[in-house]
């Protein structure tokens, strides 16, 4: 009798069973009355069953005196068994052997100077085999821990080319007809290449010579990991032994150890039992369901580690079989222990079937039940691993091997019932299927059916054809029983984190190990060279949270308030076994820790009003609280308004301590405000401090008065911030009506403070006249005011009045007064919105002189025009009242020069729109005026001519459209200035018609003269070849390029023309002058390159869409004086200059 296979009858007398199927009747009877005698065979095993009967039954022998137990087996240590049975007899047997003679070759022989250190266990085999071949004839048998230490093994001895030798493998991977080779009858010598299968388990025919490297894989189980191991440990003296004895079975036997006698010697005298090396979980469990006690108690011949015992209950507790808090052992089973306790199946496996029953998929779960309950099918034979793949891979799932099993299980059935018996062993063997394991997988199939059938589990019927597997429910049931062997993903270390830490990989031969998921489960875990994974299938974590709420360890993190939810969240950490399944998860905290809960829905939904409500006290008290910290804005101060703790201590004195969030408090509320609305409004009074009573709040406007219009101000306490301090919000219409010092008088309660910075700001020698500047700031503001005009104009003529020190305009430093002293000017939209920012209005007015254009032009649409070729406006106004937004502008009217023609456009500032209208009247004089081109080519010579042509930055014709351009700019200037009205452009037009030609001449006779000089220079640079020269080269084609560039002349204007040759003409000395003294030239275009960066630094600072003031620009001529008078001394320059002149019209000018 077999698990599931019963061929007994009523007439039975001996019945040869095993050691589970025992197990098993124990269940059913307690007292196994249906035996007068028991017979252990091989107990040497000490398999987990075996020791388990063993301590039952010495607690039933004293129960039934009658029933007799022999205990048989060739490695027995007859006398611990003797004593667990009370001194039971002992009756040895001597075997029928012949005489082995044992050889011990080391695989290093320390005692051997002329040992090969790097010899290994392959070759020692091989030398081995050569030394009994020697002997005479017989079958050699080796024993070897594994499959790969076979195959190198059967390498290395076919490569030796032995005569008249087989080399025959032999494993459990191995197919069914390769295994039975060694079997078979043959010729010659056969080396026969065994696992430790060779010791006990089956006996090889013919073998004469044993050769033991005394090592096996041996299961054990690893407490830290708990998972089962298969290192490669020392045999036992007794496995030693009987691997001996297989060679004294036919004749003399030759026995070669590959370690010393020593190291035999020195070993243990028997194999350690299974259940000092295995997790005790199936024992317990079955313990625990037959009532014997705790297990520390039962009698094993050799009583298991506490520690492991604790595994094994851990185990049990993991697969919810057992409740270990339970004091009396007869109620620590719980409802799935005792379900799991009637399946003839490894815990864990029970577990899956069970909740198979409860997720709907108990007909899929029992064919992989069954599957991982037998040796796998499927064979991969050393010679043909390519084509047993290939035919494999047809059933791979890529996201389950366990659905793979199913997929081979429905293509057997299905072969099967097409298929004779005789053509279904030809496919197997065909397609490398074991078809003795197969009908194994269909046996145990068959009898897990009847067995959960007989427990009142329903299985469902075949789905229809096609139909997919659920693979979902399928895991879900699986992981029940798998949850210490899920993983997850590691990408760095290329592996799978594992419970309690492990790592492990995934079966190279697993269908996920080339696309490995995030996360797996493994049927099981077993460590080899490395810790694998086998039988794998993705999961979803969160199954594993559902399956293991009594497992799961939850931390809690980072605690806050969300207004979005209206209550305090936490981060949670969701770990089983050290594996996060979920890492952090936004979840409620009022549950976890109300106290906290409750004091951060105080304290961010009540006092810092985080918190989305309609509740009427929370709108009014966040008024009033806006109000009396608008003061502190204001003031820039704190202290003013009371501070967080005052105002959490008026809601938790009012609220009940088990609100702890918005829906707590919405419920409290609902019915504490119909007895008094009022409890939870505050007072303005209760809000200000003492120090508030002080504040005259007249000095903090929230308005600006602009003329007509009242701009709103507010403010900003936030030191460091860009718009810290005082900010006017101007609409975009009225940007520009204001002027560039709009606000330079701050509001009255930082004027003091902005007087005071200035002051400081000063000069040393001015600063130290001033001193203290508070009071001396005091005394100035006493006697000016916003009507005295410029704040800077009139401090300093109030200080000049009190102190005699008179203050300098280019004294003053705005830049040196703290950011917060000066008022921020916000430009907004029609809808509030911030088109820009800052602290210079005229800087503002050019940065949105586009949009501010487009406002003007919306309003003065009738003024506007484009396309015109002479004047057929009435007359064009220089200012112009409009209406925009509700706001009243001030435009500025002007021409504009379109190209080939001009416009009319409303501009936002007089400066700009003068300057437009300069170039709008020159060009539509040009369009209207006859060209003085043909009357100045008629008058020139062909040197002039020449000169002329020498131009390398323009055309001949662009040179005289700039030259025409520079003739006009000076007539109009003298004819008055442009025209405003069709009369006055009559008249101007009238006027430089009348001079144009002589005066274009006159413009390009002058530009002749500087071109041919600038010529004549340029060539001279080019000719230079002198090394201690070229930084001097470099400077004067540099100045060569920006004095004459495109449009120099109408920018110079007809003035300055002069100047631009004088300049020139300075070059032309300078480098007469260079060859003479290199070291005095280099010496004066240093103190020119001081004062050009200087000048640089004053263009880059001027702000982005700013023009530079003509102030500044004029420091460009003063720097070409400079030149004049250092590298031309005896030329005259147009004024005196020098770089102190330079430096101080540059601060002056920025």
């Amino acid at each position: 009798s077999v698990r599931f296979t019963d061929r007994t009858s009523e007439t039975t007398l001996v019945k040869v069973m095993t050691d589970g199927i025992l197990l098993a009747e124990i269940q059913r009877d307690r007292t196994l009355s249906r035996y007068d005698t028991l017979i252990l065979d091989e107990a040497h095993e000490r398999s987990l069953n075996v020791d388990f009967l063993l301590g039952y039954l010495k607690q039933l022998l004293p129960r039934r005196p009658d029933l007799k137990v022999v205990i048989t087996s060739a490695t027995i240590d007859p006398g611990r068994f003797s004593r667990h049975f009370d001194d039971a007899p002992v009756i040895e047997v001597s075997g029928r052997t012949y005489p082995v003679e044992v050889r011990y070759r080391p695989v290093v022989d320390p005692d051997d100077p002329d040992a090969d250190p790097d010899r290994d266990q392959t070759q020692a085999v091989c030398d081995a085999v050569a030394e009994l071949t020697g002997e005479g004839p017989g079958d050699i048998l080796v024993f070897l821990s594994g499959e790969r230490e076979i195959r190198d093994t059967a390498d290395a001895l076919t490569a030796m080319s032995l005569r008249h030798t087989e080399i025959a493998p032999l494993y459990a991977r191995l197919s069914a007809a390769q295994q039975h080779r060694v079997f078979e009858p043959h010729t010659g010598r056969r080396v026969v290449l065994a696992t430790n299968v060779a010791e006990t388990s089956l006996t090889v025919p013919g073998i004469r010579y044993v050769v033991d490297p005394g090592t096996a894989r041996i299961s054990r189980y690893s407490r830290r990991l708990k998972v089962q191991r298969l290192p490669i440990e020392k045999v036992s003296q007794a496995s030693a032994n009987q691997r001996a004895g297989r060679c004294g079975r036919v004749a003399d036997g030759i026995c070669v150890r590959l370690y010393s006698q020593e190291d035999y010697e020195s070993r243990p005298e028997f194999t350690e039992p299974e259940i000092l090396r295995t997790n005790l979980a199936s024992v317990i469990l079955q313990m625990t369901a037959l009532g014997l006690g705790d297990i520390a108690a039962f009698p094993f011949v050799e009583p298991p580690d506490r520690r492991s015992v604790r595994d094994g209950v851990q185990l049990l507790h993991e697969l919810g079989a057992i409740d270990p808090d339970q004091p009396d052992p007869r109620r620590r089973l719980t409802a799935v222990g005792r379900q799991l306790a009637q399946l003839p199946l490894d815990p864990r496996i029970a577990r899956v079937v069970v909740e198979a029953d409860r997720e709907g998929c108990l007909r899929e779960v029992l064919v992989v039940a069954a599957a991982l309950s037998i040796q796998d099918p499927r064979e991969r034979p050393p010679e043909a691993q390519a084509q047993a793949d290939a035919h494999h891979a047809r059933f791979a799932d890529p996201t389950s091997d366990f659905v793979s099993w199913l997929n081979l299980w429905a293509y057997l059935k299905e072969q099967q019932r097409d298929l004779g018996s005789g053509a279904f062993r030809r496919l197997c063997r065909a397609e490398h299927l074991h078809h003795l394991r197969v009908r194994e997988w269909q046996d145990v199939h068959s009898q897990l059916r009847q067995v959960v059938s007989g427990m009142g589990l329903v299985v469902s019927p075949p789905p229809d054809a096609g139909t997919a597997v659920d693979a979902d429910r399928l895991h879900r049931a699986l992981l029940s029983g798998l949850l210490s062997h899920i993983g997850l993903r590691d990408v760095a270390a290329r592996d799978y984190l594992g419970a309690r830490g492990a790592h492990f990989s995934a079966w190279p031969g697993s269908a996920l190990a080339k696309k490995p998921p995030t996360w797996v489960m493994g049927a099981e875990l077993i460590e080899t060279s490395r810790l694998w994974g086998r039988t794998l299938g993705r999961i979803d974590p969160e199954w594993a949270e559902r399956l293991a709420p009594h497992l799961v360890r939850r931390s809690y993190s980072e605690p806050h308030w969300s207004s979005r939810q209206g209550s305090a969240m936490a981060s949670e950490k969701v770990l089983l076994y050290g594996i996060p399944l979920v890492a952090a998860r936004p979840v409620g905290y009022g549950s976890i820790d109300p106290e906290l809960s409750r004091e951060l829905f105080i304290r961010h939904a009540l006092v810092e009003g985080d918190w989305r409500t309609r509740h009427h006290f929370f709108q009014a008290n966040r008024e009033l609280l806006e109000d009396a910290e608008q003061l502190e804005q204001r003031v820039r101060r704190r202290g003013l308004v009371v501070d967080d703790e005052t105002l959490f201590s008026f809601y938790d004195r009012r609220i009940p301590t088990d609100v702890v969030s918005a829906r707590h408090f919405d419920a409290w509320w609902k019915k504490a405000r119909r007895d008094d609305p009022e409890q939870l409004t505050f007072t303005p009074e209760m809000l200000t401090t003492d120090e508030a009573d002080a504040v005259d709040e007249a000095d903090y406007p929230t308005s600006w008065p602009v003329g007509d219009v009242d701009l709103a101000v507010t403010y900003q306490f936030e030191p460091g911030a860009a718009a810290d301090g005082v900010t006017v919000h101007v609409p975009l219409a009225l940007l520009g009506r204001l002027g560039a010092g709009a606000f330079d008088w701050q509001i009255p309660g930082l004027r003091h403070e902005l007087a005071t910075a200035l002051i400081r700001a000063l000069p040393k020698a001015v600063r130290r006249t001033l001193i203290p500047a508070p009071d001396r700031a005091s005394q100035a503001l006493q006697r000016i005011s916003p009507d005295d005009g410029p704040l800077l104009a009139a401090l300093g003529d109030a200080l000049e009045d009190l102190t005699g020190t008179r203050v300098a305009p280019e004294d003053w430093d705005l830049a040196a007064v703290p950011a917060h002293l000066r008022v921020t000017v916000r430009v907004e939209d029609e809808r509030g919105e911030r088109l820009a920012e800052g602290k210079d209005v005229a800087s503002l007015q050019q940065q949105l002189s586009v949009r501010l254009d487009e406002v003007l032009t919306a309003a003065a649409d009738d003024l506007v025009a484009t396309g015109l070729t002479s004047w057929t406006l009435d007359e064009l106004p220089v200012t112009r009242a409009l209406t925009q937004g509700g706001h009243r502008l001030e435009g500025f009217p002007a021409l504009v020069d379109e190209g080939s023609t001009v416009g009319v456009r409303v501009l936002a500032t007089a400066a700009e729109a003068e300057s437009a209208h300069r170039s709008g009247t020159r060009r539509l004089l040009r369009l209207q005026l006859p060209s003085p081109v043909p009357f100045v080519l008629s008058h020139l010579d062909n040197a002039a001519k020449l000169g002329l042509s020498r131009a390398t930055h323009a055309t001949a014709t662009q040179l005289l459209d700039d030259c025409t351009d520079t003739a006009v700019n000076a007539l109009v200037v003298a004819a008055g200035g442009p025209a405003r009205s069709p009369e006055a452009f009559s008249r101007l037009a009238s006027a430089v018609r009348a001079r144009l030609d002589d005066e274009t001449l006159v413009v390009v006779r002058e530009v002749e003269r500087i071109l041919s000089t600038a010529h004549r220079v340029r060539a001279r640079i080019g000719a230079e070849r002198s090394l201690a020269v070229l930084p001097a080269l470099a400077d004067l084609s540099a100045q060569l390029d920006q004095t004459v560039r495109p449009g120099f002349a109408s920018a110079a204007g007809r003035g300055r023309l002069a100047d631009l040759l004088r300049h020139v003409q300075a070059m032309d000395v300078r480098l007469d002058r260079l060859p003479d003294d290199p070291a005095r030239d280099r010496a004066a275009q240093s103190r020119v390159e001081h004062v050009q960066a200087l000048y640089a630094s004053a263009l880059a600072a001027v702000p982005a869409g700013r023009a530079p003031s003509t102030a500044l620009l004029e420091v460009a001529w003063m720097v070409q004086e400079l030149r004049v008078s250092l590298f031309a001394p005896t030329s005259r320059t147009a004024y005196p200059v020098s770089e102190q002149r330079i430096q101080k019209a540059i601060t002056a000018a920025s």
